[in-house]
């Protein structure tokens, strides 16, 4: 075999998450139902910031482009999976694999660098409200999510770069219902061990590098508000709801990346979970938290159903 090609494996086999009708009714209903919710969720709050006036701030510019994030992050390997529930051969080719692979750390790593902005941006608007508008300007707000995307983009080449000419004879089994690297790295026919700490120094340690910088920042900015008492209330409810997502978003990575390679079932259940019930929860938790957010998806859905005045 030619040394430069030897990838004879054009596909990958997912087994999936279970061969049991029953249970395979009840995750395609469950799926469909989520995954509809969550497309919906994250353009109302899309078109909602975008519509109202009221939500033209640094705050919620952000709080949309993590939307439009969840809006790929539930559509990479969700549709895919509800399609392949009660299909046999579960199936996938190698250039579809590649790129499954390419846009969940692509997103991944865009959401990541975004979520230390919205941080960021919470600390400004509690701690320096005086210097808040000038520090988040504009130009400082359109910055923000390109540098998020250009950082998420390398991360994401790096990652693929590791996989795409390593050589695949087979098995092409995958014991999972999408492609990443932890699985798709043991079916390679090499010696990985060393391919394997790269990915983990990579993705794992970005995760809980970044995962304790925002816990830090969280907690440096609660001290601050509780010395200072005034808009506690106020304060202590929007972080909660940054912090909820925060949790929602990196357990499931740390899990993955930092114990890269699981022989239990527990990581097809925290990939379900991060693939349709996080971007679901993400808008749930921010509209209900925040009263000018659910008064604007309010006004819009009334405005989409022909209603000028809310009743």
């Amino acid at each position: 075999m030619d040394g430069g090609n030897c990838s004879v494996v054009s596909e990958f086999v997912f087994l999936g998450l279970s061969n049991l009708w029953g249970i395979q009714l009840l995750l395609f209903l469950l799926s469909s139902v989520f995954y509809m919710a969550s497309v919906m969720g994250n353009l109302l709050i899309v078109f909602s910031v975008t519509a109202d006036s009221n939500l033209h701030s640094p705050m919620y510019f952000l709080l949309a482009n993590l939307s439009f994030l969840d809006l790929g992050v539930c559509s990479v390997a969700a549709p895919k999976m509800i399609y392949d529930l009660f299909r046999k051969h579960k199936t996938i080719s190698f250039g579809g694999c590649i790129a499954q692979i390419f846009f969940i750390h692509a997103i991944g790593g865009t959401e990541m660098v975004l979520l230390m902005a919205m941080a960021f941006d919470r600390y400004l608007a509690i701690c320096r409200p005086l210097h808040y508008l000038t520090i988040m300007s504009p130009r400082v707000c359109a910055i923000i999510p390109a540098t998020a995307w250009i950082l998420g983009l390398i991360h994401s080449v790096v990652q693929v770069a590791f996989v795409v000419h390593l050589p695949f004879c087979g098995p092409n089994v995958l014991n999972s219902f999408y492609c990443d690297l932890p699985q798709l790295i043991k079916l390679a026919c090499t010696e990985t061990n060393g391919l394997e700490f790269m990915v983990t120094a990579n993705s794992g340690l970005i995760s809980v590098g970044s995962f304790l910088v925002l816990v830090v920042s969280y907690i440096f900015i609660l001290v601050t508000v509780w010395k200072h008492s005034a808009g506690l209330s106020k304060a202590l409810s929007t972080l909660s709801a940054h912090v909820t997502v925060v949790v929602l978003f990196f357990g499931p990575l740390i899990f993955f990346y930092t114990w890269p390679f699981p022989s239990s079932n527990l990581d097809k259940f925290l990939a379900l979970f991060d693939a349709i019930l996080t971007p679901f929860l993400n808008p749930v938790i921010y509209s209900l938290r925040n009263k000018e957010m659910k008064a604007a998806m309010w006004k819009l859905c009334y405005q989409l159903l022909g209603y000028r005045k809310m009743p």
